[in-house]
């Protein structure tokens, strides 16, 4: 968005232009407030989805060999906790932990548009500043932070990172999504810091000149574990820039409009960035939970037909002949593969993969893209069986703002040339229009996942407290993440 005129501010002695979409963030991060109370209920499974799935991390040793200080057994005065463990790290380390654990499984909530993402990755950072700035805000004899404001900054974040995903695709320019995250965690976060507005567009120009993470690592041949922390990483960076922010470094006013230079000539194709509609609560409200099962989000319905299949074919496995998978432009791009897959990363984001394990079990754990269940062979003589096409219909209806669908269908031909019903879902238990059916689950799904990591009574005293949302709102944001401390 090009710069206006007519919005200054001042850098030094100096006034100048700011670009209005930096100006608008920030607005809305400072200014903003929560009426919703939709918005604050659905904030508030998302925080304990969030928190449970980081917790259920713990379990893989390729989460937990990145979690600790930088520096091996330092502790941080006044330190922000890390779920499930006794680490006390700076706030901006602490991000990155928090928001790897969240992350790392690929199970925490979705938001599909031009641009995919988890907003709930953001927590990695809300969660680390909120609770560091709580213990020193109670150490000067200050009032701390409660967990009111940490639902308040996760509305926030999920709206500046999914409103810019409406229209703005950053994939098709070959840069991440965890770029949003940077962006959405620095708006939030350096008002949170008790950052004034030239700090906000500072901090925020600064995110966006850092530029976007490349793709590489989400996609066949290199895809690898960094999409596991890519997420991490961008959150504990918004709080790098935001500290500096505060603390008086510069921004750059036209860091996305400059001519040649800026973001938008850079790394978007000359083209301007825009907000497809004013910040508000429309992500949060509308935000995709994974409940059931960890997959790629584009291929939940796709495990929900398989789930329903499964009672039919796992008794025919070898008279199968074709297995047609119906599915949306998205994700064909994205999840669509063949041929060989070398690592929990490279499964969990294919599509052929997810539905052939749906179809085998009946079920889609975290443990099914581990090296042991992945040498099942009966998984890839499925996916040499699958055909992969799209329904225009479904596409369409994956971009209208009122249906947002994620439809997927599977249907199953046998060798006798029987075939089973087309097998059709269009919203995930995830979505909105399936909240009734879906937040109960998820209640569950968080219940279960404490019990990985604490004993019955602790977990039962968290999940009381939790689910209690006007208490939960008065709590100090210190003594709840002490709940999750071991």
């Amino acid at each position: 968005m090009a710069a206006n005129p007519s919005m200054a501010y001042e850098q030094g002695r100096t006034a100048y232009a700011a670009d209005q979409l930096l100006v608008d963030i920030a607005d809305y991060a400072l200014e903003y407030e929560v009426q919703s109370p939709e918005a604050r209920r659905i904030a508030q499974h998302v925080v304990l989805d969030s928190l449970g799935t980081a917790i259920l991390a713990l379990r893989f040793p390729e989460c937990a060999k990145h979690l600790g200080p930088v520096v091996p057994g330092v502790i941080v005065p006044h330190g922000c906790r890390v779920p499930g463990t006794r680490y006390e790290l700076d706030p901006v380390h602490g991000a990155f932990n928090i928001g790897c654990m969240i992350r790392w499984l690929d199970y925490n909530d979705t938001w599909l548009a031009a641009e995919w993402g988890h907003p709930s990755d953001n927590l990695g950072g809300i969660l680390a500043v909120a609770d560091y700035l709580s213990r020193v805000r109670i150490a000067e004899g200050k009032a701390p932070f409660r967990m009111r404001d940490v639902l308040d900054a996760a509305v926030k974040a999920h709206e500046i990172q999914g409103v810019l995903a409406l229209e703005n695709s950053f994939n098709r320019v070959g840069l991440d999504h965890v770029l949003l995250v940077k962006i959405a965690s620095t708006a939030v976060v350096t008002a949170m810091l008790g950052g004034t507005r030239d700090e906000v567009v500072n901090a925020l120009s600064n995110a966006w000149l850092d530029g976007g993470s490349l793709r590489t690592y989400r996609h066949a041949p290199n895809t690898g574990s960094r999409k596991s922390w890519a997420a991490g990483d961008a959150t504990s960076r918004a709080v790098r820039l935001a500290l500096m922010a505060v603390n008086g470094e510069m921004g750059y006013a036209t860091a996305l409009s400059a001519k040649t230079w800026g973001f938008q000539d850079v790394l978007f194709q000359g083209k301007p960035l825009k907000l497809a509609r004013p910040l508000g609560s429309y992500v949060m409200e509308n935000v995709l939970f994974k409940i059931s099962f960890p997959a790629e989000f584009h291929a939940q319905t796709a495990v929900e037909c398989a789930f329903a299949l499964h009672p039919q074919i796992k008794d025919r496995l070898d008279e199968i002949d074709r297995i047609t998978i119906t599915t949306h432009e998205s994700a064909i791009r994205i999840i669509d593969k063949k041929g060989p897959l070398h690592n929990p990363a490279d499964r969990d984001h294919c599509l052929q993969y997810m539905v052939a394990v749906g179809l085998l079990h009946g079920e889609l754990t975290a443990e099914h893209y581990e090296d042991e269940a992945a040498a099942d062979p009966r998984i890839d003589a499925l996916r040499d069986k699958m055909v992969v096409i799209e329904n225009p219909q479904y596409s369409r209806d994956y971009l209208d703002p009122d249906k947002r669908s994620i439809a997927n269908a599977v249907q199953i031909r046998f060798k006798d040339g029987t075939e089973t019903a087309n097998v059709e879902c269009e919203y995930p238990i995830g979505h909105r229009r399936r909240r009734a059916e879906g937040l109960p689950k998820v209640i569950d799904k968080f219940e279960g996942n404490l019990l990985t990591r604490f004993p019955k009574p602790k977990a039962a005293q968290i999940l009381e407290l939790s689910l209690d949302l006007e208490r939960l709102e008065q709590m100090q944001v210190n003594e709840y993440m002490n709940l999750y401390v071991i």
